[in-house]
């Protein structure tokens, strides 16, 4: 008996060749089948209108109380920098070097256009015929909670608008801890510089 390459005179090759074709056309065929079973299914498109709920629509609303994952604020400080309803003096984080570097960062890029880099109000767009925005070096704003300014960040105040959409709640308590840092800075004594840390300063 004879080859079949013989017989049909294309090469060893033709029958891998027409078994592999066979087998991408089934599942080929396969995967249709089961992609258009998928297409038939019943479901409502967006907004369609619904014959079985008694409001006709398709959407349904949200089960009252319903939360997104990760969106429980059942932590009242961290959210509304509020205890029993009054500003806090007291941080719900602790501000350690990185968070103090978070703040800066933070408070360069959405506060310092208009408070300055040192938070005396200067910033580039006041320069520019902005309104000028109070120290923060003003014996008001030192003697505020810092519950206070956490909220004037969250919901605004006077002029400036309110920044929840765009700083989250932690990274506004670092802005908080950097901004009474910067007060610090400016109202310092040398009983304020941990005790290592003051023959750098009598050396300069």
């Amino acid at each position: 008996m004879q080859p079949i390459e013989h017989l049909t005179g294309r090469g060893r090759g033709r029958p891998r060749q027409i078994v592999s074709a066979l087998a991408a056309a089934s599942f080929l065929v396969l995967a249709a089948a089961c992609r258009q079973d998928m297409h038939d299914q019943p479901k409502y498109v967006p907004l369609r209108q619904s014959s079985f709920f008694g409001d006709e629509r398709s959407a349904r609303p949200l089960v009252p109380g319903t939360v997104a994952r990760g969106h429980l604020r059942d932590d009242t400080l961290l959210y509304t920098g509020k205890i029993n309803g009054a500003d806090a003096t007291v941080f719900p984080l602790v501000a350690d070097a990185r968070v103090m570097a978070r703040g800066q960062e933070r408070f360069d890029i959405y506060c310092s256009p208009c408070h300055g880099r040192t938070g005396q109000g200067d910033g580039m767009v006041v320069r520019r015929g902005f309104r000028r925005p109070p120290s923060f070096h003003e014996d008001r704003l030192r003697n505020a909670p810092i519950g206070h300014l956490f909220d004037v960040i969250t919901n605004g105040f006077g002029a400036m608008p309110d920044y929840a959409t765009q700083i989250r709640a932690e990274d506004r308590w670092a802005i908080v801890a950097y901004v009474r840092a910067l007060q610090l800075s400016e109202h310092a004594t040398l009983a304020d510089v941990p005790a290592d840390k003051r023959s750098e300063l009598e050396k300069d």
